[in-house]
């Protein structure tokens, strides 16, 4: 799931402050990569599966519907046509009603349908945009939109405050980047002292938290961004590029020519 890149980060991480070559920032980058992993994996293990799941039912998303979700995204109609068979097989895992449920998606990543696991929690939490327990396909194209590489910057900032902004609150707080750092250790099987935690937070709000309130809010976040970019360096997924060349298993008769 996690990258050899991905592992060297967390593993520099875990070092002691004066020990590691990497920033406090790229320290704070390496909490969202098991995020990052986590939607990258997804793709692949239900690109894995496509010949094994049952036939689902098929899903009232009409061409016009795949078309405008084209127009109101990075992808082209082959794209979304691919994406939609994706999602597809994964809305029929477990409730064939056409939309992913939580259980879904944990299987799909996890091969078990139950337990905790916060890291997974916050996908599903991204990707449920109308907070109504379940991942509707426009909700699934839209999240993976952002990691496409010609999605903008500002959704891409926005999707990573949206991630550290645990309690939905429109601010990034010092329990909330607490919690993402030991989610991320539990992930990867890495250990960090509280020494370390408390420096990669305690740098994080000295340099993000300009009013000095103690949290982090959006207009913050977008400026510690910009000042730091190694942390949207995760939020590309290059293949999404073209996903029906990657992933050649699906053959498409268009009614639109791209």
């Amino acid at each position: 799931m996690i990258s050899s890149a991905h592992k060297w980060m967390l593993h520099s991480a875990g070092s002691s402050p004066g020990s590691s070559s990497l920033t406090m920032e790229e320290r704070l980058c390496a909490v969202c990569i098991p995020i990052i992993g986590l939607v990258e994996a997804l793709i692949f293990s239900l690109v894995s599966c496509f010949h094994h799941h049952q036939t689902p039912r098929r899903l009232p998303c009409s061409f016009d519907d795949i078309v405008r979700l084209s127009k109101n995204s990075p992808f082209n109609v082959n794209e979304v046509e691919a994406l939609h068979e994706l999602y597809k097989k994964l809305s029929c895992s477990i409730i064939d009603d056409g939309l992913i449920h939580k259980e879904e998606l944990q299987l799909a990543l996890s091969n078990e349908a139950t337990g905790e696991n916060i890291l997974l929690d916050r996908v599903f939490d991204l990707f449920d945009e109308k907070k109504n327990g379940v991942i509707e396909f426009e909700e699934f194209v839209h999240t993976l939109g952002v990691f496409h590489p010609s999605a903008s910057m500002e959704d891409k900032i926005d999707f990573s405050f949206r991630l550290y902004d645990l309690r939905q609150t429109g601010f990034i707080e010092q329990e909330e980047v607490r919690q993402m750092v030991v989610a991320t250790l539990l992930e990867s099987g890495m250990q960090l002292s509280d020494e370390s935690i408390e420096a990669i937070i305690d740098k994080t709000f000295a340099d993000a938290d300009e009013d000095k309130d103690g949290r982090i809010n959006k207009q913050e976040w977008k400026a510690f961004v910009s000042r730091n970019p190694m942390l949207l360096k995760n939020m590309t997924l290059p293949y999404l590029q073209n996903i029906t060349t990657v992933f050649p298993s699906f053959i498409f008769n268009t009614e639109v020519d791209d």
